[in-house]
């Protein structure tokens, strides 16, 4: 791994097909995968802060994730299920090698059944 050349990490993040956005604990914006800059476009920028395009209450969400983080709950937290696209989205804390939380990122994914795992569920408009 320690071999392994940056822009293979860059091309694994980018051929996972949700978005990633990673924010570091000053909440600025570090990252984006492919899949985050074609969803979001100029919305969500590097080097600007998430709450650029969150509320305050996401603000409070995010503040509460980290603080369980910080106590040393959990590698992922569930948060919801949109509504409106059918994902599942997670926050998930990202750790350094001591294990202190430097950022995190919210990791979503299309709600699925046990009847066809292989295919996402497509929710009715809310």
């Amino acid at each position: 791994m320690e071999n392994m050349d940056k822009s293979v990490l860059l091309a694994i993040l980018d051929a996972y097909p949700y978005e990633i956005v990673y924010v570091d604990r000053s909440h600025t914006v570090r990252y984006l995968n492919k899949a985050a800059r074609t969803r979001y476009g100029a919305i969500v920028q590097v080097g600007r802060s998430i709450f650029n395009c969150h509320n305050e209450g996401t603000r409070i969400k995010i503040e509460a994730f980290l603080a369980r983080a910080d106590a040393g709950e959990e590698n992922e937290f569930f948060e919801t299920l949109n509504q409106t696209t059918g994902e599942r989205e997670f926050f998930v804390p990202v750790r350094d090698k001591a294990g202190a939380v430097i950022g995190y990122f919210e990791r979503h994914e299309m709600h699925w059944s046990t009847d066809n795992p292989s295919e996402p569920v497509t929710l009715p408009p809310v």
